[in-house]
């Protein structure tokens, strides 16, 4: 899977979607921006997004993130929106929230923090500009703009540093140009105030306050990046950072010393962190970081990871022994048994991935990469309900993904359920960006709707269909 596999889509293919969209003129914001007002731009720039940006599927990596992200939540509350968290497959430091409680964290940030904290401090940072309602100010003082207008510009300003270049710029000049999109971006005094009240949520939800700061710190000290970016995207959207940090340690030197000396359990962090890397970074970046690292300080994952950068450079001999090797070290811990597994599916050893995919599931219900695979392997076995079953809980996981929408309609079809089969096609198409495709299996799943049920099925999905053309 595209997105369960964190595999990255560039942001020029974001242009396909938001030029047209932007150029809408339907639903108009007034000068007073209410909550409603910012949770559809939010719903409207997410749809973006999720269609043409990569996004992590793999619930290992989002389930942790999101738990970060409610527990800064709950020691803000109330907040003004029911918050929803994303993450990009991109290797660049980057984070961002937007109108309507969306927050956005990169694979790049995930990689590169040394601590629970540093990550958490960025999510403060993000969600205070959510509660203060900073961009529905600054938008107040754009006038009456459209809608998806503000989709693009966010785009363009979120994201013009994440490798978009020229297409970015291109978003922003299809929308009502760059003076607005400018206006866009956050003043001091925002960063000021989102330092400020993230700082007394982070150190209300039990993080350590100097975090804050030190992620920070790793980010001006980052400003070149193997991906070909001149500086960290947080760099261009969130000015001032040098003036910031000193403010933040002073603030966080007049704390009582006990804040300071919390402690994090890294532990899921730094188990997650090497199979991030190796799947994210380039290839041989990857190999070559792994490669430096003394093997005294190797942890089992640090091994997976080592394996993951061989497969992708197609040394599946060396790939091997880096998994045996995490075997050796940790055959209990779950991810390694998933990553095992997956090597030996991709590898076409399928009797030897199933013990591992198995034992992966049966240690974590959540595992949508690890079911994804299973559900293959038993597919292929001609284990058809079993196979169906569980994807069907992968979808469950990751409702938008449209390789898993692909897999399972040729299960179903192959079961003899003619219309289910379609219709999850037609998903996967819609998912994947091709409409023409997904209109086909939508009128081919119509031929087989007898009951109401099915009826009932295919208009939903008519609906999702309609709202997101709606933006094209």
């Amino acid at each position: 899977m595209k997105r369960l596999s964190i595999i990255f889509a560039p942001l020029l293919a974001l242009l396909l979607i938001v030029t047209p969209a932007v150029s809408a003129h339907a639903s108009i914001l007034p000068k007073k921006i209410t909550i409603r007002d910012e949770n559809e731009m939010g719903r409207n720039f997410d749809r973006l997004i999720r269609m043409q940006m990569g996004m992590v599927g793999d619930t290992y990596i989002t389930d942790y993130v999101d738990t970060l992200v409610q527990r800064i939540v709950a020691a803000k509350r109330p907040m003004p929106f029911t918050i929803t968290s994303a993450v990009v497959a991109n290797p660049i430091l980057n984070a961002f929230a937007i109108p309507g409680g969306y927050i956005y964290i990169f694979t790049g940030l995930i990689q590169e923090v040394e601590s629970e904290s540093q990550l958490a401090g960025v999510i403060a940072h993000e969600l205070a500009h959510v509660s203060q309602r900073h961009m529905a100010s600054r938008l107040e003082k754009q006038g009456k703009i459209g809608m998806l207008s503000v989709a693009g510009m966010l785009a363009g300003v979120f994201l013009g540093m994440a490798g978009g270049g020229d297409a970015a710029q291109a978003v922003m000049m299809g929308t009502q140009g760059l003076a607005h999109t400018a206006m866009l971006k956050y003043s001091q005094d925002d960063e000021r105030e989102a330092d400020h009240v993230g700082l007394n949520s982070m150190v209300k939800a039990g993080y350590n306050p100097e975090g804050m700061p030190q992620t920070f710190e790793i980010m001006m000290k980052n400003r070149w990046f193997d991906s070909g970016a001149n500086i960290p995207s947080y760099l261009s959207t969130h000015p001032g950072l040098t003036e910031r940090i000193s403010y933040l340690n002073d603030r966080i030197s007049r704390m009582p010393p006990a804040f300071g000396e919390r402690e994090d359990n890294d532990a899921l962090l730094k188990r997650l962190q090497p199979m991030v890397r190796a799947k994210m970074s380039p290839a041989n970046t990857a190999l070559a970081y792994f490669n430096n690292k003394p093997k005294a300080e190797y942890s089992a994952m640090d091994y997976i990871g080592l394996g993951i950068a061989h497969q992708r450079l197609k040394d599946n001999k060396s790939a091997l022994a880096s998994f045996q090797k995490a075997l050796e070290m940790d055959a209990n811990d779950p991810l390694v048994s998933r990553e095992t597994g997956i090597f030996f599916f991709k590898t076409g050893q399928h009797d030897k991935a199933f013990p591992y995919l198995q034992k992966a599931v049966i240690q974590n219900s959540r595992d949508a990469l690890g079911l994804f695979y299973l559900s293959r392997l038993q597919a292929d076995a001609g284990q058809s309900d079993r196979a169906i079953a569980n994807m069907k809980k992968v979808l469950d996981l990751v409702p938008e993904d449209a390789e898993v929408h692909q897999h399972l309609g040729r299960m179903l079809g192959q079961s003899g359920d003619v219309f289910s089969g379609n219709l999850h096609l037609a998903y996967a198409a819609m998912y994947s960006g091709n409409i023409k495709k997904a209109n086909y299996h939508a009128v081919q799943a119509e031929k087989d709707a007898k009951s109401d049920e099915q009826k009932k099925r295919l208009e939903d999905f008519q609906n999702t269909l309609k709202e997101r053309t709606a933006d094209t």
